[in-house]
C-alpha cells in the first residue's frame, strides 16, 4: 500500500466508525477535480458537507486541489487536508463535535 494509500485506510475506518456517508469520486480527467473524500455529516435534521484530501505524509495539495478546497469553503463546506494519524485524529474529534452539539441540540 502506497503511503497515501495508508491514509486514506485511516480516514475510511474513522468516517466509517462514526457512521458517515463517503463518496471517493473516480478522477476520469473530465470537468473539474474532485478531492479524494465527499462525505455527508448527519446534524440534527440536515447534513453537514465535509471534504478530505489526503496525501502522503508531509506532501501538500496540488494547485488544482486548493482551487477546489478554496470553493468548497466559500461555499460552507468543511474540507480537510489530511497527512497522517495527527490529521485523522484532528477529523475524528471534530465529527465527535459536531455529534455532541447535535445531540445537545435535541435536548
Amino acid at each position: 500500500m502506497t503511503p497515501e494509500g495508508k491514509v486514506k485506510a485511516l480516514v475510511k475506518d474513522a468516517l466509517r466508525e462514526n457512521n458517515i456517508w463517503f463518496n471517493m469520486p473516480v478522477p476520469a480527467g473530465y470537468g473539474e477535480p474532485m478531492l479524494d473524500f465527499i462525505c455527508c455529516v448527519p446534524y440534527r435534521d440536515i447534513g453537514l458537507f465535509l471534504a478530505i484530501e489526503t496525501k502522503a505524509p508531509g506532501k501538500k495539495p496540488t494547485q488544482r486541489q486548493e482551487i477546489m478546497i478554496n470553493k468548497m469553503q466559500a461555499a460552507g463546506a468543511k474540507v480537510f487536508v489530511i497527512d497522517g494519524p495527527e490529521g485523522v485524529a484532528q477529523l475524528k474529534q471534530w465529527l465527535q463535535q459536531i455529534k455532541a452539539f447535535s445531540d445537545g441540540q435535541r435536548s
